[in-house]
C-alpha cells in the first residue's frame, strides 16, 4: 500500500498568464464556499433538502519582498479604468518538485495593494501585499 502523507506548505510557485512569478512568501485565500438554502419536502420529517443557492470565492492575497513596481502598476491601471482580467495558478509541488497541486484562478485582477511598514530601526524585508478578486477557483 502506498503511503500518501501531506504536502509541505512551502513548496508552491505562481503563474500569472502563464508565466511564473517567483519570489512570493505567502499565498492565502484559496477558498470557495457553497451556501445552502434549507428545503423542508412535505411528509419528509426526517431531513431538510439543502439546495446550494451561491458559491462565492473569497479573494486572493499574495505576498512578497518589494522586488519591481509590476503588481503596483497593474493596480494603478484598475484605479485607472483598465481592468486587466488574467489567469492565474497557483501550483504546489511534492518533496521530489514534481507538480502536486494546481489551482487556477479564472480572471485575476488586482483590488488592493499593500506596501511595507518603514521603519528605520527594524531590519525586516520590505514586503507587499496584492489582493485579486477573481471569477472561480478550480482544481486543475
Amino acid at each position: 500500500m502506498i503511503r500518501r502523507d501531506p504536502h509541505r506548505a512551502f513548496r508552491f510557485r505562481v503563474e500569472i498568464a502563464g508565466i511564473e512569478q517567483g519570489g512570493f512568501q505567502s499565498v492565502s485565500g484559496l477558498e470557495r464556499v457553497s451556501q445552502v438554502e434549507p428545503y423542508r419536502e412535505g411528509g419528509v420529517n426526517d431531513y431538510e433538502h439543502q439546495h446550494v443557492v451561491l458559491t462565492t470565492y473569497p479573494p486572493l492575497v499574495l505576498g512578497r519582498g518589494l522586488v519591481d513596481p509590476e503588481l503596483w502598476a497593474w493596480h494603478q491601471a484598475v484605479i485607472s479604468g483598465e481592468i486587466v482580467k488574467l489567469p492565474m495558478s497557483v501550483v504546489l509541488n511534492a518533496e521530489d518538485g514534481t507538480e502536486a497541486w494546481r489551482w487556477l484562478v479564472i480572471d485575476a485582477f488586482p483590488t488592493r495593494w499593500e506596501g511595507p511598514t518603514l521603519d528605520a530601526q527594524a531590519t525586516a524585508v520590505a514586503t507587499e501585499s496584492i489582493e485579486f478578486s477573481h471569477h472561480g477557483l478550480v482544481g486543475a
